[in-house]
C-alpha cells in the first residue's frame, strides 16, 4: 500500500506537464479523462479479481495484477515515442495501471438486519468525499500554473511538496481523531470534517481585482514571423531543456477566463490547502469507521466492496466534472459548484444522523 501510494502521488503531480509534453494537442479536459481511467480500470477489474480469488489461490490474481502494473508503468514511461496520438496511449496506460491496482479481497454475504439507509447514506458520504479529494488532486497542478505562472518543473515540485506536508498532517490528525471520537463520537467528527473542506473551497473562490498572468505568446504560435537565418540557426542549435525553460508560462488565453477572472492569491491557496487537508482524512477515515460498526461484526466484503465502487466512481467523476468546468468556466464556478455539493452532502448527513449507529447499538446489546 505505501508503494502503491508514493507511485500514484508522484504521477499525479507530474501528469499534467508530461501530458503537455508529450502531446500539445491535450487541454485539461482531456486531463479529466486520463485521471479518470485509472479508477474506471480499477472498478472494472474489482469484482472479476475478486471472483477469480474466489476460485483459485488468492496470490494468482495478486501476481497477475502486481504484472499488469510493471507493464503499465512501462507503457507510461516510454509514452514520448510514438509520433501521434500520444495522449490517448497515456489514456490506455492510466487504465491499465487502474486495472493492476485492482482490489483482490473475497466476496462475502453479510446477513441481514442491517440499516439499509444508512448503509446507502454512507456511500454517498463516502464518495463525495472521495470525489473531492479526487477533484482537488487534478486541479492542482493546472491551477498553480495558471494563477502563479509556475513553470511545469516549479509546479511539480511545489505541489509535490504541498502534497507532503498534506500526507503528514492526515497521520498526525489520525492519531489526534482516535482520542477526539471517543468524546463527542464519529457521526460529529464527520459533520466537523465536512464543514472544514466546505470553507477550504469557499476560501479559494477568487476575489479582488487583480487578474494572473495571460499566456499572450500562444496568439503567436500559430503564424511564422519574419525571421533571420541567423535567428533559425539558433532556434535549431538551441536545447531541447532551453526550449522548456522558455515556454510561455501563466494563464492560457484559449482560456477566456483567465481576462475576467481574479486571481486566487497564494494565501489563499494555502489556507485552502491546510483546511481541505484537514477535512478530507477526517471524513475518509470516519465514513469507514461508522460504515463499519453499522454492518456490524459479520462478513462485510459485498458492503465493502459496494465502498469501494462508490470510491472509485467518485475518482472516475471528479476529475472529468472539475476538468470540464475548469476549462470552460474558470475556477469560480467550479469551486462554487464544489461548495454546492458539499452543502448537500451536510444536508444529508443531518438527515441520516440518528440512523448511523453501530448495529450492537441499534438492537439494544450495548449503549451507545
Amino acid at each position: 500500500m505505501f508503494l502503491s501510494s508514493v507511485g500514484f502521488s508522484i504521477v499525479m503531480m507530474s501528469i499534467w506537464p508530461y501530458l503537455q509534453k508529450i502531446d500539445p494537442t491535450a487541454d485539461t479536459s482531456f486531463l479529466g479523462w486520463v485521471i479518470a481511467s485509472y479508477s474506471l480500470g480499477q472498478m472494472v477489474a474489482s469484482p472479476i479479481f475478486g471472483l477469480w480469488s474466489n476460485y483459485r489461490p488468492r496470490k494468482e490474481a495478486l501476481i497477475v495484477s502486481i504484472l499488469i502494473s510493471v507493464a503499465a508503468n512501462c507503457l507510461y514511461a516510454y509514452l514520448h515515442i510514438p509520433a501521434s496520438h500520444n495522449k490517448y496511449y497515456m489514456l490506455v496506460a492510466r487504465g491499465l495501471l487502474g486495472i493492476g491496482a485492482a482490489s483482490t479481497d473475497e466476496a462475502q454475504v453479510p446477513q441481514g438486519n442491517i440499516d439499509q439507509v444508512a448503509v446507502v447514506a454512507i456511500n454517498v458520504l463516502f464518495f463525495v468525499a472521495l470525489f473531492i479529494f479526487a477533484l482537488f488532486e487534478t486541479i492542482i497542478t493546472p491551477l498553480t500554473m495558471d494563477m502563479y505562472a509556475w513553470t511545469q518543473e516549479q509546479a511539480v515540485l511545489y505541489n509535490g511538496i504541498i502534497l507532503a506536508a498534506l500526507g503528514v498532517e492526515a497521520v498526525v490528525i489520525f492519531l489526534g481523531v482516535k482520542l477526539l471520537s471517543k468524546k463527542i463520537g464519529e457521526r460529529a467528527i464527520l459533520l466537523g470534517g465536512l464543514i472544514v473542506v466546505w470553507v477550504g473551497f469557499f476560501i479559494l473562490l477568487p476575489w479582488g481585482n487583480q487578474f494572473p498572468k495571460i499566456q499572450w505568446e500562444d496568439l503567436h504560435n500559430n503564424s511564422i514571423p519574419n525571421t533571420t537565418f541567423g535567428e533559425i540557426i539558433i532556434g535549431l542549435w538551441k536545447s531541447p531543456m532551453e526550449d522548456d525553460n522558455e515556454r510561455p508560462t501563466g494563464c492560457s488565453i484559449e482560456q477566456a477566463w483567465c481576462l475576467y477572472t481574479p486571481v486566487i492569491h497564494l494565501a489563499q491557496f494555502l489556507t485552502s490547502v491546510v483546511l481541505i487537508g484537514l477535512g478530507y482524512p477526517v471524513c475518509n477515515l470516519m465514513s469507514y469507521t461508522l460504515y463499519s460498526k453499522i454492518l456490524g461484526p459479520k462478513p462485510q466484503g459485498v458492503y465493502m466492496g459496494w465502498l469501494t465502487a462508490s470510491g472509485s466512481g467518485a475518482r472516475i467523476l471528479g476529475p472529468m466534472f472539475i476538468s470540464q468546468v475548469y476549462a470552460h468556466w474558470g475556477p469560480r464556478w467550479a469551486f462554487s459548484l464544489v461548495c454546492g455539493i458539499i452543502v448537500l452532502t451536510i444536508t444529508l448527513l443531518g438527515v441520516v444522523y440518528k440512523r448511523l449507529i453501530a448495529l450492537s447499538v441499534r438492537y439494544g446489546r450495548i449503549q451507545e
